[in-house]
């Protein structure tokens, strides 16, 4: 099997599983969740921890431990947000105290507010069920016209210093493409508000192709291709999933803003 074959193969599994326990929800979803949390935090520690110098320990899985077995239990929302900001404060004074970076405190942030954002977006109810594919379609949707688009059409790079294989037109097409399935897959779940959601597809093709750029700039930052071996043809959960968290923590803010924070997803898909 060669390369292709197998990223292809790995994409198709991967997306089944994650397609699996969307559809199942609650507990099940949760853990997926937390899964992500956990593996995202150990590939950023992976790449930024210096293998010299001053660093905080075990202090920063401790933290996480606790927020994936809060994530689990289904805990509020209020107490999730309050229990991740802790996380953050707590390891950046401890960096600052033992003269370490501030790594592993951005770390916590990200992989904790990856985890938080898609759990609560799904919760337990139809509404949930649609925003969750509802974002799969624009990230896939934008992550394959991107990239064919690019290839095909080519011209001047995104952004060269960070990501090289990037081009403008890639960007335009995944974002024309993220607009197109996002407003497919609400027609279809019967969401009214089309104008709406093509406008908030839109800012999630855009926000995950930052996301995408922002993981790459990591990677560079520390030297590295991928952040890890973990999936057979395509490297690392974060290479994965990078444009995916930042849409969802997107997503999850716009629910917020229009329904709350425990459920989101009923402001931009009424039940």
């Amino acid at each position: 099997m060669n390369n292709l074959q197998l990223r292809i193969v790995s994409a198709l599994v991967l997306a089944a599983i994650a397609l699996g326990l969307t559809w199942l929800g609650g507990l099940w979803f949760r853990l997926l969740c937390a899964g992500i949390s956990a593996v995202i935090f150990y590939e950023w520690a992976r790449m930024s921890r210096p293998l010299a110098g001053a660093t905080l320990g075990f202090i920063p899985e401790a933290l996480l431990l606790v927020f994936v077995v809060a994530l689990v239990a289904g805990v509020p929302a209020s107490w999730l947000l309050s229990l991740v900001l802790a996380m953050v404060v707590v390891a950046a004074v401890g960096a600052r105290m033992h003269g370490a970076a501030q790594w592993d405190a951005a770390g916590l942030a990200y992989a904790a507010l990856s985890g938080l954002s898609l759990a609560l977006l799904r919760g337990g109810d139809h509404p949930g069920l649609v925003a969750i594919l509802f974002l799969f379609a624009v990230v896939w949707a934008t992550d394959i016209f991107a990239y064919f688009v690019g290839r095909s059409v080519g011209g001047r790079k995104l952004a060269p210093s960070i990501s090289p294989g990037k081009t403008q037109s890639g960007a335009l097409g995944g974002a024309v493409g993220g607009v197109a399935a996002g407003v497919l897959l609400a027609a279809a779940a019967g969401a009214g508000n089309l104008g709406v959601l093509a406008l908030v597809a839109l800012v999630l093709s855009i926000v995950a192709q930052a996301g995408d750029l922002f993981e790459s700039w990591v990677k560079r930052r520390h030297g590295r291709k991928d952040s890890s071996a973990l999936i057979p043809g395509h490297g690392g959960v974060m290479d994965r999933v990078d444009g995916l968290v930042a849409a969802a923590f997107a997503l999850y803010v716009i629910g917020w803003i229009s329904a709350g924070a425990d459920h989101p997803a009923q402001g931009l898909f009424p039940a």
